[in-house]
């Protein structure tokens, strides 16, 4: 790996640390609902990012299936909880 790359991958790594640093704040300090679930979604992504950062770092294809799962179930986490939060139940 070159010196360019992995420097890169490494401010990508504290980037995303961040990301996600300041997502979990606005989970937890969120004033409403709907703050803590575009938090959630924030959250999950930046997880998704960090996972596919260390499968290029690690050279491992099981990091992209792990961050394929995160991703499937992040969407579904989050599309019940907006579906909770506008109609009052989640399955009708």
């Amino acid at each position: 790996m070159s010196p360019l790359l992995s420097w890169a991958l490494a401010f990508a790594l504290g980037c995303l640390a961040l990301a996600m640093a300041l997502s979990l704040a606005r989970m937890i300090l969120g004033p409403r609902a709907e703050d803590r679930v575009v938090a959630f979604d924030c959250l999950y992504m930046n997880t998704m990012l960090v996972v596919l950062t260390l499968g290029l770092i690690y050279r491992s294809s099981s990091y992209f299936e792990a961050a394929l799962l995160i991703a499937l179930f992040g969407f579904v986490g989050s599309t019940a909880m907006a579906k909770f939060l506008l109609r009052g139940e989640v399955i009708e």
